[in-house]
């Protein structure tokens, strides 16, 4: 289900993943952890935005059996915003992974009426973790 492209020596469990994308869809996504440079890069190209960011969703054209999309997220905003949040990087990576998975369904906390935040909180209420990377931004 989840395709990983690991570019790092950052380790993750790639199950748990698995079990939070299949509360939602079937369809495959490709999963690249990368560094700042690299998601810097990958920014500027897509979004000509020339700056590092933690997370970037990429959504195919989906046809019912083709990949949903991509998710890249950067090992090292996962280390510092562990960091700075006070909890481990593991659970920063699952709140980038599900904030870059609902992108990849079609939600957008930018101009949506907080219905991304609401699925945001509903799934890490269920997963008992941290507040969400929305949350942390609207203050």
């Amino acid at each position: 289900m989840i395709d990983l492209d690991n570019q790092t020596d950052f380790k993750i469990a790639i199950e748990p993943l698995e079990h939070i994308c299949s509360l939602y869809t079937q369809q495959d996504i490709e999963l690249l952890i990368v560094d700042n440079e690299t998601i810097q890069a990958i920014n500027k190209a897509h979004r000509n935005i020339d700056k590092p960011t933690d997370v970037l969703s990429f959504p195919y054209d989906s046809m019912p059996f083709t990949p949903l999309g991509s998710i890249v997220i950067s090992c090292d905003y996962v280390a510092l915003k562990a960091e700075e949040f006070g909890h481990t990087q593991e659970e920063e990576f699952t709140l980038l992974f599900i904030h870059g998975l609902l992108h990849l369904l079609g939600f957008d906390h930018e101009v949506d009426k907080g219905e991304m935040r609401l699925e945001e909180a509903k799934l890490i209420e269920k997963l008992n973790l941290p507040q969400s990377l929305i949350v942390r931004t609207e203050g």
